[in-house]
């Protein structure tokens, strides 16, 4: 996702808001870091996001889990969660 088409420079140190992410060592968090990336795209805020998980738009690591998300968002007919799925496994 280019970054070229979402305000996200804020001039602000640190993520903007609370993703609420386990410590990263526990085994959830990629699939929390997964969610966490894909809904701060849906509100415009991909680059506090990935400040706070660590992880860049469309990382390797976490695409079994936006797999999951993306079944989910099918089967709950979030079209909004579905394409920023496909988006982030393209």
């Amino acid at each position: 996702m280019s970054r070229a088409f979402v305000k996200e420079d804020s001039g602000e140190p640190g993520p903007r808001r609370n993703y609420g992410l386990p410590p990263r060592d526990d085994p959830g968090f990629d699939a929390a870091a997964a969610e966490a990336l894909l809904e701060a795209a849906r509100a415009g805020e991909t680059g506090s996001a990935e400040q706070a998980t660590g992880y860049y738009w469309g990382e390797p690591k976490l695409r079994s889990h936006v797999k999951r998300i993306l079944e989910g968002a099918r089967a709950a007919g979030d079209e909004r969660l579905e394409q920023l799925a496909k988006r982030f496994l393209s």
